[in-house]
């Protein structure tokens, strides 16, 4: 019977990923890949390096060349901090009832693309959760982007913010949600005019389009942030350019990890990583500029976390899930890779009494390596 081996749902199986591969789940195919970390076994801590920034000296002339160019060579760590699956499950008696009507295959791809697009949605869920880490963030909470026909501008404040940041302009990346999108579909129609874009990627690739030097894609995870009910902090001490834990006064409500702050004096807009009641880290490169003692603090919320980035400020590690020496009780297991997002899952078929069941599986774990080059786009 067609569906008791797995070379036989072949068909099948790449029908149902088919369909989920064009799922608006725009993180995937966005983000870097590392082969070592999706090597690396579940909780085990794969560091990827990260050098620190240079420093410039004057040139003397000698005899020998001077004994300087030491470094801290600094790293991220990173985990396969999940191992899923998705079951589908047939017994006989129920293949039996849904012969005659010829759509046993029908369903059972619809299940393998349900199986498929939930594993999807979560690994992107999981990378859209990273949007803290970013350096700072454009825009207004609330107001929508790119919602003025023909006007470009918050893709180029976000450019602004990469390259003052040094990120590479080389591949990058800007993952929309769907208000944001809606308004580059309907305020920014050129974009998906193919005589004057000058290509049709858009219509026929995973890449929705491209503006500013960044590959459009879409987001179904990115979601508005919690209301916050921050206020009355002031910075508590003075702080210099390039600081990125602030030291704050007493105030009301709480400042929470997600949010983004300003400062009075200065028009940054810092995304906040981490706070307790006395002191909020701001993501790295930091302070721009000098602030004063009991410079007041105001706290942004209740904004949709669109993102820009060079495709290496985060990174997605997944594999298929371990199986051990000499294989377990399936009796077929096969691969499937994702044209689009270049994932691989695994599908596994175990017989049962009477019954057969197959799994989806996915082993995955993210995490931010250069939060420098990446900022937000609120809406």
């Amino acid at each position: 019977m067609a569906g008791n081996t797995l070379t036989g749902l072949i068909p099948t199986i790449y029908t149902a990923l088919d369909v989920v591969s064009r799922e608006q789940t725009g993180f995937i195919p966005a983000v870097a890949r590392d082969a070592k970390a999706d090597a690396a076994a579940k909780d085990q801590t794969v560091r990827a390096p990260v050098a620190p920034a240079a420093t410039t000296e004057d040139i003397v002339p000698g005899p020998s060349a001077p004994n300087t160019g030491d470094q801290n060579i600094g790293g991220v760590d990173v985990k396969i901090t999940k191992s899923k699956m998705a079951p589908v499950k047939w017994n006989g008696e129920e293949q039996l009832a849904l012969g005659p009507a010829g759509t046993y295959n029908t369903i059972l791809a619809d299940q393998f693309k349900q199986a498929f697009r939930a594993l999807s949605n979560e690994v992107d869920a999981d990378l859209a959760a990273l949007f803290l880490n970013s350096s700072r963030a454009v825009g207004v909470p609330k107001d929508t982007p790119f919602s003025i026909k023909d006007d470009l501008t918050d893709a180029a404040l976000a450019r602004q913010i990469l390259t003052d940041n040094g990120a590479p302009t080389t591949d990058m990346r800007m993952v929309l949600g769907g208000e944001a999108m809606a308004s580059i579909r309907g305020k920014q129609s050129v974009l998906f005019k193919a005589n004057e874009a000058g290509t049709d990627q858009l219509l026929r690739e995973g890449v929705i389009g491209r503006i500013m030097g960044f590959n459009l894609h879409e987001s179904f995870s990115i979601k508005r942030t919690a209301k916050s009910t921050a206020a009355g902090y002031k910075v508590n001490g003075a702080k210099k350019a390039g600081d990125i834990i602030v030291a704050i006064s007493a105030g009301t409500g709480g400042i929470a990890a997600g949010t983004a702050v300003k400062f009075d004096g200065d028009d940054n807009q810092y995304m906040v990583v981490a706070a307790t009641s006395s002191t909020i880290t701001i993501s790295v490169p930091g302070l721009r500029q000098d602030l004063a003692d009991q410079t007041a603090v105001t706290v942004l919320s209740e904004f949709v976390p669109n993102m820009a980035f060079d495709r290496g400020a985060f990174l997605l590690a997944s594999r298929t899930p371990a199986m051990p020496e000499g294989g377990d009780t399936a009796d077929d297991v096969m691969n499937v890779t994702d044209p689009v997002s270049g994932i691989t899952f695994q599908v596994a078929l175990y017989r049962q009494y009477r019954q057969v069941r197959y799994e989806v599986g996915l082993a995955w774990g993210v995490a931010a390596v250069a939060p420098r080059h990446s900022a937000i786009i609120m809406g």
